[in-house]
């Protein structure tokens, strides 16, 4: 009796709705004008009944608690690494396979003929300051007639911010892992922010001033490297994490805290006053110069983590402004890509969204080691530089380590009680969550030859994952 007067005084009162789903389910209850509350839910693998089916069998028996096993394996080779600077040389010495006529970009493979605005405009400057080209026109006859030709920086053990274009006379950071002697990773030096190569633009002001970094400011950091010695950039990099930044596009205190180191050594090792000088504020003046140092350092680190039979964890998020890629340490040397998407976030005065290219870069192998937006909690000034709130910055890194198998503790977070950054992307969590990594960065714009436009946030493409867990799956055999 009770239960038919309280359903009656259901059916009198005005209904509300809470949702867990997919959208489609209360799409006739909304219509009617009921209110609903949708809770943060959404089914496993975006609800595709063949993908729940096989990420049932990567996570439970036999499989699973292998999987497990070969990620636990894989984060404590990760976590084991630590990167030091060690020197700065030419990459045509110095980067594996680089070759005189083989130009490096960011992201996965792509020829002349697929390439975006950006990456073009900066292998255009590439082939002028080799010499190659006279003329952004003449570059780009010859780049498309086949003069240069084309490799992933993750080819040849390097990384490289936004195009990441790297020549062969460009100088590099040299980071190597004193645990494992010849492991090591390379990065060209950062140019600043701007009408800068990286971001495509090819003017005679940026082909002169890369040319001061190969003569001048390259020699005389590698001769004050010579006398520091190796600098260990994961100590770096959590006292730059207790200090506000995160690692990809906050990075003051880290360059302040390498600023520091290499100072005192820079007047020991330059004889020449002025030069000094030069340097010095070359590197006060620009805040991103250790962006082109946390890079390499988590490149490094992932590396380690290349070739661990069964792990789901990723060691590779990369774009090359049309394409976005992953590489994932069980399937070692094979990309999953997807269509390069487009950045949300803050532009400068007289850009907007139909100006900018879609997302590019090296970058996110921060965020794949755990810092830039896998750490927004430690740096919430970030948001003025890319939108949103502080408590976007804290939620953010919350939401992440969601989808990662573990913390790095060295790298405490302050606002979150010190708690570790979270690092270990696990495709099969992505997938099981429906949710997809947060990446923090710059905007190029569209066409070659300007430059950047702003920043923002974005994240890859479902494209990637699918494919990724397909071929985990495929690979594992039941025993």
């Amino acid at each position: 009796m009770n239960d038919d007067r309280t359903a009656r005084s259901l059916l009198r009162a005005v209904p509300s709705v809470v949702h867990l789903g997919l959208d489609d389910v209360v799409a006739g209850i909304e219509a009617a004008g009921v209110p609903v509350v949708r809770a943060a839910f959404l089914p496993p693998a975006g609800g595709d009944p063949g993908r729940v089916r096989r990420l049932q069998r990567l996570f439970a028996p036999p499989l699973g608690p292998r999987i497990d096993a070969a990620n636990r394996d894989a984060l404590d080779r990760i976590l084991a690494s630590r990167p030091c600077l060690v020197g700065v040389a030419v990459a045509r010495d110095a980067v594996p396979g680089m070759e005189p006529d083989l130009f490096l970009h960011a992201g996965p493979p792509i020829g002349w003929d697929r390439m975006s605005g950006p990456l073009r405009g900066a292998v255009m400057g590439g082939m002028i300051l080799e010499g190659m080209a006279a003329t952004p026109d003449e570059a780009a006859r010859l780049a498309a007639a086949g003069r240069v030709r084309f490799d992933p920086c993750h080819h040849h053990a390097a990384v490289g911010p936004m195009a990441g274009l790297v020549t062969p006379s460009m100088p590099v950071w040299v980071v190597e892992d004193p645990a494992a002697p010849g492991r090591r990773a390379f990065c060209t030096l950062n140019e600043g922010l701007g009408k800068v190569l990286r971001y495509g633009a090819c003017s005679d002001e940026v082909i002169a001033r890369l040319r001061w970094m190969a003569d001048d400011l390259a020699p005389a950091l590698a001769a004050a490297l010579a006398v520091r010695g190796p600098i260990d950039l994961r100590l770096l990099m959590a006292q730059a994490l207790q200090m506000g930044d995160e690692g990809h596009n906050r990075n003051r205190a880290a360059t302040s805290l390498l600023f520091r180191e290499l100072a005192p050594a820079l007047v020991r090792a330059v004889p020449d006053a002025e030069r000094v000088a030069r340097v010095l504020d070359f590197l006060r003046g620009n805040d991103h110069s250790f962006l082109n140092l946390s890079m390499p350092m988590a490149k490094c680190m992932l590396s380690a983590a290349d070739g661990v039979a069964g792990s789901s964890l990723l060691t590779v998020m990369a774009r090359n402004g049309t394409d976005f890629g992953i590489r994932v340490a069980g399937l070692p040397g094979r990309w999953f890509t997807g269509p390069a998407q487009p950045v949300e976030g803050l532009y400068f005065p007289g850009f907007g969204p139909a100006d900018a290219n879609p997302d590019i870069g090296d970058s996110a192998i921060t965020e794949t080691a755990g810092i830039g937006a896998f750490s927004m909690a430690a740096a919430p000034a970030i948001v003025q530089f890319v939108g949103g709130s502080p408590e976007l910055a804290l939620s953010t890194t919350r939401e992440m380590a969601r989808i990662t198998a573990g913390r790095n503790t060295e790298w405490a977070i302050p606002a979150l009680g010190f708690a570790g950054a979270p690092v270990g992307i696990d495709v099969r969590k992505v997938e099981e969550l429906h949710l997809l990594p947060t990446i923090n960065t710059g905007i190029a714009h569209r066409e070659p030859g300007v430059g950047q436009v702003g920043a923002g946030l974005t994240r890859p493409p479902w494209e990637c994952f699918h494919a990724a867990l397909d071929a985990l799956a495929e690979s594992l055999v039941e025993s």
